[in-house]
């Protein structure tokens, strides 16, 4: 096993290239009908547009592990600041791939840390104006069917 052994590109039955060679997974945090955001850096995959912090799942760790370490690198977010008991899962699943989307509550404390270099910024948008800016591709088509999962489990 080696520390980072999930980086790297895989073509799925779908035919389409993904990121992640054990799959991927991203962080969605809600608060007061608002979810936090990534702007992605502009040389990035699909960079310039919005999305969630993500990446590639490491084959020693578990989909909210992948999540949580992926938000903490992107947009320093800190893992005791969240609460995973009542977190739901999303997942785009193709067979051969997937990503895995954990949606979970920010904690009354919570503040978004420093971000890296693949993030221009990070914020908090109203889960109605959403579909109103550039969103990662991925996420634009997944996230009618995740905002109606936030919604029933609320």
């Amino acid at each position: 096993m080696v520390a980072r052994d999930g980086d790297g590109w895989i073509e799925c039955r779908c035919g389409f290239r993904h990121w992640g060679v054990n799959g991927a997974a991203g962080l969605l945090l809600i608060r007061s009908g608002q979810v936090l955001l990534q702007l992605r850096a502009p040389w990035v995959h699909n960079g310039g547009t919005w999305g969630i912090p993500g990446g590639a799942r490491d084959s020693h760790e578990s989909w909210d592990e992948a999540a949580i370490r992926e938000a903490m690198e992107e947009i320093g977010i800190d893992g005791e600041m969240i609460d995973l008991e009542r977190a739901v899962r999303f997942s785009d699943d193709h067979g051969d791939w997937r990503y895995e989307t954990i949606i979970a509550h920010a904690l009354d404390h919570f503040t978004i840390g420093e971000s890296n270099h693949e993030t221009v910024e990070a914020t908090w948008v109203e889960m109605g104006k959403v579909e109103l800016l550039p969103l990662h591709a991925s996420f634009a088509k997944a996230w009618p069917s995740i905002k109606t999962l936030i919604e029933s489990s609320q």
